[in-house]
Formats: structure tokens, C-alpha cells, sequence
């Protein structure tokens, strides 16, 4: 291979539901991962700009260099060819047993068949084409298609995940099951006990039939405080950081069953599937402001695409959290945080959790007697920067964040508002980061918006970058102290950490 990044990549789909959504499914060549969608923005004058997005599969083929190798049949080309590049785009279509559009009955879909098809295909991929592993892509279900390989089918074969798969990115499956705020439970019940187009998959007797492994199989079902969301760690599983989890804020634009999946749900989702449950603890994530699926989904979306092209190419990774803060210790005052997460010459916010998508981070005060904790510090933002996609020969890498600080009044578990300016933070300014090429030796440089003169396009690093604070090889660490303006909120020694180390 000559980009040893390169590695084939597996698209694995989501839930398709009774026959008749099965029988659409298999219709369609790559099981929807071809579909693109569009957008307006405003532009000069109140004029509306037209933005296309092509499709995840199409934008990898024309931006990466991958290929398609079908010419009638994948599995057929895959037969009939003892050496295939490994910079390939491959569609596991575990659903056309299951269809009845070709004739005859389909067979009955079980999600353990599925895994087991996933292997033999991942198999054979390897075998022609001589990567040492694959990358698996993935739409809600097909996430848990992915992880009951990586968690049962493997183990129980006695091979490591880790020798399979590289890289492992979903966009919103329900690594937690899919539950609902309306019903207290009933809907769930009655659902798993049904198991109604086989939907008792998203309920937790089922999932921890799939994602454990037969020797650990308890026949009692799953022990109390089981979490579907945690993978496995230790010899021979799949890294966690080497699983990428996004997650979808926006239920409004889910229109399934006329809207009645989102109004089940709640609005803490992307209309199928509740934020909370929507990522592995520890894997990377971001949150966009997408729906589950449709046009306006987060699959057929840029914000979808930059974060996967990134998490599977970029060579940077970089971790911003607020560290080393201290909150007044009023016991009524609720304190959140808002992040977006931008990086230069994209169209689109890569990563945002606002309140009022339901997803600000939460920060808690130090216990009492204690001036600071390790619960004073929490991650903000992760992201992953590529090198060779800089705006310019010789530019850093830039991004920014934006940080707002807001504080509510809580008395006996009720908002209070009197005092409150809706939408308005206590503390709000923005931090421009420029990170150094991998190849030019890592550094960092950053400013506060306040402190910057002018437009942010016009700013240019000037001078040597921030000391790394640690001595550690291929860690950069840097720490960046808030605005004055912040001190009475978090204290004087609030700062920003910025953490950064290849990726590959």
C-alpha cells in the first residue's frame, strides 16, 4: 500500500425495520450511504447560497482516492480476484437474505447473522488485499452489528478485534438501547417483550445477548448495573480511543412515523436516539446539530463527513478541557458550559453542545472542605487536524473554540429565572489556536478573541509557540489562561489545557 492510512473501509447500515423497509433497502446498491443532500445559507445582501454535499461514499472516492469494485456484484469481484488495492470502499448488505423483492421468502433477520456475515466479508478483504486490518463505518444499528462482532463473534473465536479492525466510527447508533420519555417504561416493555420487527434489539436482554462474549453469558440475562454503552478493554480488544462515536442533537428534523419517533423519544436526541446513549464511554465524539437520518441527517451531512475524514486520515489530535476552575459553592446555582468547535475553511460547526440542543456540559463544584478536585477539570472538545488539508503551503493548523459560562439559580429542583437573561452567558470569548505541522516539529500557539485586534481571518501567529509542559515525546501540552473578565466566575487559576499528539 502506498498510504499506509489507507485501509479498506466497511460500510455497515442501520435499521431497516419490517420486510417492506428491508425490501427497500436492498434496492439500493450501497444501502443509502450514496445519498447526498443540500443547504442554504444566507450570503452578502440577504442572498441565499446553495451548499451541496455529495454523499459520504462519493466524497471519499473523489477527496481520498478510494475505489469501488462492484461491476455487478462485490462479493462476485471479491471471488473472482486474488489481489485487490486496499484503498477500497466496500457495502456490507447483511439485509438480502432477509428481502422478498427478488422473489421467494426472506429469511428472518437476527443481528448475530449479520456479525457473522461482517466477518467472513472483512475476511476475505483481507486476503485480497493484504491489509493488516479495516476500518468499519457505521449508521445506528449497524454500530451494534459492529460491536457484536467486535465483542462476541471474535472472542468467542478466540481472535483479537484489535487484528481485524482499525478504526471504528458510527454515527448515531444506540450504544445504550433506545428508550423513550413517554410510556414510564411501557413502550419499552412491550416492545422487548414483542419484539416487534425484531426492534427488541435496542432493549438491554437483547443487546447483552450480542455484545457478550458465550463463556461470560450469563443464561439469567444481564447483571445489575450492565452498561450496553461500555466495550471491553485489555489484550486483543479494540482500543477505545480508536472509536469514534457521533452523536446527533437535533430531533425536529427526524420526520419518521410523521414525528412520532422524535416526540416518543424526547428532544434530548436526534429523533431516534437519546444523546446519552448515543456514545462509548472513553471512545472520541462530537456532537452536531443533525437528526438521525433523512436529508437533513447526520450521515448525508459535511459536519458527518469532516469529522469521519479526520478521525480516519487527519495526523493531529487535539484535546481542549478546563482545568484547574473553582465555582462558588452556593448549593442553588447550576453551572453549565457551551462549546463549538471550528476549524478554518470548512462550512460547517464540527462539533457544538449548547443548552439548548440539550447538551451543555455540566460542571460541579470541588466537595466541601476541598479547594480543588479532579472533578475540576473537564474535557471540552476533541478534534483531529490533517496537515495536508491546510488552506496554505506553510500554514499551522487553525481552529477555534468558543467557550460561554452560564449559571442558573436551582431551588428545590426548580429552575429559578427571575434573575436570569435567557440565552445570555455570564462569560463568552473565543480561542484561536494554530497548531504546528507534524513535520515542523509540533507547537502551539493561542489568543483569546479579546485580545485580537481585528478580523480573526487577518490574525497571524507571531513569535515562538507556547512552551510544551511536558517532557513527555510526542506530547504537546500547553495550558492558557481564561480572560481576567472570568476570574470572578472560575477563579484566577482556571485555564484551558490544550493536549496534542500524532495520530495516525
Amino acid at each position: 500500500m502506498d498510504d499506509p492510512r489507507k485501509l479498506p473501509l466497511v460500510y455497515v447500515r442501520g435499521f431497516a425495520g419490517g420486510t417492506r423497509g428491508i425490501d427497500k433497502a436492498v434496492d439500493d446498491p450501497f444501502y443509502g450511504f450514496n445519498e447526498g443532500s443540500v443547504h442554504i445559507r444566507v450570503g452578502a445582501h440577504n442572498q441565499p447560497h446553495f451548499h451541496q454535499f455529495e454523499s459520504p461514499l462519493l466524497r471519499l472516492l473523489r477527496e481520498e482516492g478510494y475505489e469501488l469494485l462492484v461491476k455487478g456484484d462485490q462479493a462476485a469481484y471479491l471471488a473472482q480476484h486474488a489481489e485487490i488495492p486496499a484503498n477500497t470502499v466496500w457495502i456490507h448488505r447483511f439485509y438480502d437474505r432477509s428481502a422478498t423483492t427478488w422473489g421467494g421468502g426472506g429469511q428472518e433477520y437476527r443481528l448475530e447473522n449479520a456479525a457473522d456475515d461482517l466477518l467472513g466479508l472483512i475476511d476475505l478483504i483481507l486476503d485480497r488485499t493484504g491489509a493488516p486490518a479495516v476500518i468499519l463505518v457505521a449508521h445506528s444499528m449497524g454500530g451494534l452489528v459492529c460491536r457484536c462482532l467486535l465483542q462476541k463473534v471474535l472472542p468467542d473465536r478466540g481472535r483479537d478485534a484489535a487484528g481485524c479492525v482499525a478504526k471504528f466510527f458510527t454515527y448515531g447508533t444506540p450504544h445504550g438501547g433506545i428508550t423513550f420519555d413517554l410510556g414510564g417504561g411501557l413502550m419499552e416493555r412491550l416492545r422487548d417483550m414483542t419484539g416487534v420487527q425484531g426492534a427488541d434489539i435496542f432493549g438491554p436482554r437483547r443487546m447483552y445477548e450480542y455484545l457478550t462474549p458465550q463463556a461470560d453469558l450469563d443464561p439469567d440475562g444481564p447483571p445489575e448495573g450492565w452498561d450496553a454503552r461500555r466495550m471491553p478493554t485489555g489484550p486483543g480488544a479494540l482500543p477505545v480511543e480508536r472509536v469514534f462515536c457521533l452523536v446527533g442533537t437535533d430531533p425536529a428534523d427526524y420526520d419518521v412515523a410523521f414525528g412520532l419517533s422524535s416526540a416518543a423519544v424526547g428532544p434530548h436526541s436526534d429523533g431516534l436516539v437519546q444523546i446519552e446513549r448515543a456514545y462509548v464511554p472513553g471512545a472520541q465524539r462530537a456532537y452536531v446539530h443533525r437528526s438521525h437520518s433523512g436529508r437533513y441527517g447526520m450521515v448525508n451531512s459535511e459536519e458527518g463527513y469532516q469529522n469521519l475524514r479526520r478521525f480516519l486520515f487527519g495526523d493531529t489530535r487535539i484535546e481542549a478541557s478546563l482545568v484547574d476552575y473553582r465555582l462558588d459553592r452556593d448549593g442553588e446555582l447550576v453551572w453549565q458550559v457551551e462549546t463549538r468547535l471550528s476549524v478554518r475553511g470548512l462550512p460547517v460547526v464540527m462539533h457544538e453542545r449548547l443548552a439548548t440542543h440539550w447538551c451543555p456540559i455540566q460542571l460541579d463544584p470541588a466537595p466541601d472542605g476541598q479547594e480543588t478536585s479532579a472533578a475540576a477539570a473537564v474535557s471540552l472538545a476533541t478534534t483531529f487536524l490533517d496537515s495536508g488539508l491546510r488552506q496554505a503551503e506553510g500554514e499551522p493548523m487553525r481552529f477555534i473554540l468558543d467557550l460561554r459560562l452560564i449559571s442558573l439559580r436551582e431551588r428545590r429542583g426548580i429552575l429559578s429565572l427571575g434573575d436570569h437573561l435567557e440565552q445570555t452567558a455570564d462569560f463568552s470569548d473565543t480561542l484561536v489556536i494554530d497548531v504546528g505541522t507534524p513535520e515542523a516539529g509540533a507547537g502551539i500557539w493561542a489568543a483569546w478573541n479579546s485580545d485580537i485586534e481585528g478580523a480573526i481571518r487577518d490574525h497571524r501567529v507571531a513569535g515562538e509557540p507556547r512552551v510544551d509542559e511536558d517532557p513527555t515525546p510526542e506530547r504537546w501540552v500547553a495550558h492558557i489562561p481564561l480572560p481576567t473578565t472570568a476570574a470572578p466566575l472560575v477563579g484566577r487559576d482556571a485555564r484551558i489545557r490544550l493536549v496534542a499528539t500524532p495520530w495516525t
